[in-house]
């Protein structure tokens, strides 16, 4: 392959470059009995009906170019497919030429999914694509080999957390411009680091979404979700519109995966296995591109290795979340209620098996168990941080030392880590939810939030209640950046090197060898405590032990080599485990 490359995907949506100066715009319209394009605000060229509710047409054209669409009505509407936009949502969509941009590192192939440790970070509080391709060497240092990027799609404003999004194609211009991200992939891949992207097919936000006028047919009125009516993925249209979406960030930006938002709200699992067929399909053989479920349906037929005809790698596993949050805060509201009664046993669980709570169609018995690779574990990540009134973090919340206990569970587990960005400095600087809606929009955001936690120890009191961070104000945003302050500050010593070691700890003793492992079994210790044990792939005995509370426990012996330890003298010789301690061991194959 040449040293520097270009690439791009032909969709059957949005806009095309052709040569010698033109390009084609398509629109799936049926709502419409005529379109018009109107380039740089000139006069109107009446689109071509096609079969289906389909318009097309060819026209002169330059990259850079601002075109809308209008609707019978007169309105203009951008691109539903636009690659990107002029200002916001409601602007002129940009004809992009996508193979301006050269690659530096067009060979990079990714890394295989056992070597993932994810980084989840928010582009807008990063500094944009431009501030993350700065932070690269740090992240590279740390020792996680995934950066994780909520979305990205064009949503309303200047500040979202990017599930607000109306145009799915279009990286929002408050991070950067299409180059911009492209050189940041680029920059990841040369430090050896995969970047993700968190995407979102389930709903579009309330503000700059004209598909119900273009399209009613997006639309399903016989199931609602929380977002309003479902989105239609039986509709051939839709369904095409998602997955060429997904081929679109793979290819053209070189993304190394996907993690697919809430895909249960689509209620839809032969639409998920249709979208993994055919990314598997049309990927590059030879590339690792990871997809990765948020499904609260636990539906373990979805998951497993690729090689065994299972098209998603992993789910986020939000039963360890739920189990390990309640040891280490002792909180039993909401969905944490049903973790509440007994949080090791559940956790012992989510150790052994991956689930606490197995859902889906039932399994086989003689199917092979899966592998712990299938299950994206983290003590916190966006929405459990933001979607708490106050957004605090763990590090505000639990025992300093029950944290540091529970990292290592985290980072030495051989199912898949993700840290939250600051989680590796133990910031506890909150990550609140923030939007830019304004007017009547923005008035029912703020007090809709603040009636969601109305059921919430606390927040009965409506004066109590009106503390809860508007997410509209600049202020919600501006509270949400992690702060600057030395990671060695007497505040919270030692927690970046306690991440950095750890993770060098899990590079030389465990990732080489998941591949092929298998759990052995895992067990609570009393209540506030937790033994499991896996085999890895080269014979080696891995021992995970942790005592949540302060109070010791009885402990099975564990007298393998330690390859860590949290504090770092602590052991379980004599069969008792001491208060806020983990201990990680290691029994070489025989």
């Amino acid at each position: 392959m040449p040293k520097s490359a270009k690439f791009s995907f032909k969709s059957t949506f949005g806009a095309a470059i052709l040569p010698r100066g033109r390009a084609c715009f398509s629109l799936w319209a049926p709502g419409c009995p005529a379109i018009d394009l109107v380039i740089n605000g000139q006069p109107a060229l009446p689109m071509l009906p096609q079969k289906d509710g389909w318009f097309s047409l060819t026209t002169s054209c330059k990259a850079g170019d601002g075109y809308r669409f209008r609707l019978p009505s007169g309105t203009l509407v951008p691109d539903p497919a636009s690659r990107a936009q002029m200002h916001d949502v409601h602007d002129a969509s940009l004809l992009i030429d996508p193979r301006a941009y050269s690659w530096r590192h067009p060979q990079w192939r990714g890394r295989p999914w056992h070597e993932a440790v994810i980084y989840e970070i928010h582009p807008g509080l990063a500094g944009g694509f431009a501030g993350i391709e700065a932070q690269l060497p740090y992240l590279a240092a740390l020792g996680v080999t995934a950066i994780e990027l909520m979305p990205i799609a064009d949503f309303p404003g200047q500040r979202n957390w990017g599930y607000d999004g109306v145009l799915p194609y279009a990286p929002d211009t408050s991070y950067g411009t299409p180059e911009q991200l492209k050189s940041l992939i680029d920059a990841a891949h040369g430090y050896g680091l995969m970047i993700l992207l968190d995407v979102v097919y389930n709903h579009f936000g309330p503000d700059g979404n004209y598909l119900p006028q273009l399209a009613p047919q997006f639309y399903r009125h016989d199931r609602t979700t929380p977002w309003g009516d479902a989105i239609d993925v039986r509709q051939n249209e839709v369904k095409q519109f998602f997955i060429q979406n997904a081929l679109y960030w793979l290819i053209e930006y070189r993304f190394d995966g996907l993690r697919f938002d809430a895909v249960h709200a689509l209620d839809d699992s032969e639409f998920l296995r249709e979208m993994a067929r055919d990314i598997r399909r049309n990927v590059e053989m030879d590339r690792h591109v990871h997809l990765i479920l948020e499904n609260e349906n636990n539906d373990a037929s979805l998951l497993g290795p690729v090689q065994q005809g299972i098209q998603y790698d992993a789910q986020w596993a939000d039963d360890f979340h739920h189990a390990v949050h309640v040891l280490l805060t002792g909180e039993d509201e909401s969905y944490y209620e049903e973790f509440a009664a007994d949080p090791a046993v559940l956790l012992a669980k989510c150790l052994a098996e991956g689930f606490a709570f197995p859902g889906g169609p039932a399994t086989n018995q003689n199917e092979p168990p899966l592998p712990t690779t299938a299950f994206v574990i983290c003590l916190q990540n966006h929405d459990q941080i933001g979607n708490r009134a106050m957004g605090e973090r763990l590090a505000a919340l639990a025992h300093p030392k029950a944290l540091r206990a529970a990292t290592l569970v985290l980072l030495l587990t051989p199912q898949i880590p993700l840290l939250f960005m600051g989680q590796e400095t133990g910031s506890s600087q909150p990550f609140l939810y923030f939007t830019d809606h304004h007017g009547e929009l923005a008035d029912a955001v703020r007090e809709g939030r603040r009636r969601e936690f109305a059921k919430f120890t606390g927040f009965t009191d409506p004066k109590r209640r009106a503390r809860i961070p508007d997410p509209n104000h600049p202020d919600t945003f501006a509270a949400s950046m992690i702060d600057k302050a030395d990671p060695a500050d007497a505040a919270r010593p030692g927690w970046l090197a306690l991440h950095q070691e750890l993770l060098a700890t899990r590079a030389k003793f465990i990732t080489p060898f998941i591949p092929r492992g298998q759990p052995i079994g895992a067990q609570a210790l009393g209540r506030t405590g937790i033994h499991a044990q896996w085999r890895l792939a080269n014979g080696a005995v891995l021992t995970i032990a942790a005592n949540f509370a302060a109070t010791p426990l009885l402990c099975p012996v564990l007298d393998d080599d330690v390859i860590f330890a949290s504090p770092a003298d602590a052991h379980c010789s004599a069969g008792t485990l001491a208060g806020h301690t983990a201990i990680a061991t290691l029994r070489s194959p025989a």
